[in-house]
């Protein structure tokens, strides 16, 4: 299961353009209306808004545009409702894709998945098609550096809770249950780690190997997918050989 979450995914993909990183931050901010309204404006007492703050800084998302984010959440946004959804389907050659949108329009969003899906010789299917294929992990990814020690760091995951721990070249990526992620995360936050990334995931248990026109159709079904502003996170089990 090591090795194939989203992180370990986007390395085969260039660097997102500063221009992509507004996209990050609005997704990120509709996560947070989500949570201030569910549990409230104090990450104290609301365990999701927490970890979404989390996401946001390790997407470094400055604190004064979080701190605006809950306030409007909390006060002009409260008449907003957007609604999760879940799409699952196929791309070119079987590969199991999931997509968590956001959306204030179940009607357009559906709409545009679906397009997205055809436009790329993909196919939505129905709820549950290919769930079962991939398992809810808390992803933690820490920078390796030269003051970081494999072994030391590795016990005091386990210690905090994780389930998993690996070295992935420059990074180290800590798996945990999803009802242990934000325990894991405080534990090591106050042990003086800085994530490049902290969230909740959907790894899949078994990948399919793409190369060729089929890995450009589904790298084409991803970003067209990941550059909708009512997706929030795109999962599949494609593993690229072209890198």
């Amino acid at each position: 299961m090591s090795g194939h979450s989203k992180w370990s995914n986007i390395k085969h993909k260039k660097e997102k353009a500063d221009s992509q990183k507004g996209k990050i931050f609005t997704k990120i901010g509709r996560e947070i209306v989500v949570a201030v309204k569910e549990g409230g404006a104090d990450p104290e007492q609301n365990s999701k808004l927490k970890d979404v703050i989390a996401k946001a800084r390790a997407n470094n998302i400055p604190n004064d545009n979080i701190l605006r984010s809950i306030k409007k959440a909390s006060g002009e946004l409260g008449n907003i409702n957007y609604e999760e959804i879940i799409y699952e389907g196929y791309g070119p050659g079987g590969v199991a894709v999931i997509v968590e949108a956001m959306t204030d329009n179940r009607n357009r969003t559906a709409s545009e998945v679906r397009y997205i899906f055809d436009k790329n010789g993909g196919s939505l299917g129905s709820s549950g098609c290919v769930a079962w294929m991939f398992d809810r992990k808390g992803v933690l990814i820490i920078e390796k550096t030269a003051k970081t020690d494999d072994d030391e760091i590795m016990m005091m995951a386990i210690d905090c809770g994780a389930d998993d721990f690996t070295v992935m070249g420059d990074v180290y990526e800590i798996l945990t249950d999803p009802a242990n992620f934000s325990e894991v995360r405080e534990a090591l936050e106050k042990r003086g780690y800085a994530f490049l990334s902290a969230e909740i995931q959907r790894i899949p248990q078994n990948t399919v190997d793409v190369a060729g026109e089929m890995s450009e159709s589904i790298e084409k079904i991803i970003d067209m997918l990941e550059d909708n502003d009512d997706v929030q996170d795109v999962y599949h089990n494609a593993n690229f050989l072209d890198e």
